[in-house]
């Protein structure tokens, strides 16, 4: 399966294990690399083909929230509400604490992205109902 990833991804950060703690809320396989916990929480987030998180919403009294910075592959990311985005790498996404929101691989392609937390006060996160299949399969 390494040398898989490998073929499909070409970055300089680990792929790191599967993503099995969190499993329950992704739809598809993803694996988790942390990257930093000293200063700002960073961690490198691969997605297989398909695979995609649940709607889900960074909780904050005050600051919090979270960055994605596209590191290889192409994806998607929507808030509640509004339409999909599609990512490249190189594309920032800037997610406001209190936002519900899901982010994901594209059906055919691959897909990392670093996970930026945002400091705040009084932060946690809430994972709410799957992405239905019938939007997401919308999505070119």
């Amino acid at each position: 399966m390494a040398s898989e990833i490998k073929k499909e991804l070409s970055n300089i950060f680990p792929v790191g294990d599967k993503n099995d703690a969190y499993a329950q809320y992704f739809d598809g396989q993803s694996y988790l690399s942390v990257i930093s916990r000293e200063q700002v929480f960073i961690a490198n987030v691969t997605f297989e083909p398909g695979c995609r998180n649940h709607w889900h919403i960074h909780h904050a009294k005050s600051g919090g929230g979270q960055m994605l910075i596209v590191i290889s592959g192409r994806g998607y990311y929507q808030e509640w509400g509004k339409e999909a985005r599609e990512l490249k790498p190189g594309d920032v996404v800037h997610i406001p604490a209190n936002v519900k929101h899901w982010h994901g691989a594209a059906r055919d392609s691959w897909f990392q992205h670093l996970a930026v937390e945002v400091e705040g006060q009084e932060t946690s996160n809430e994972w709410c109902e799957a992405v239905e299949q019938s939007e997401y399969d919308k999505l070119r």
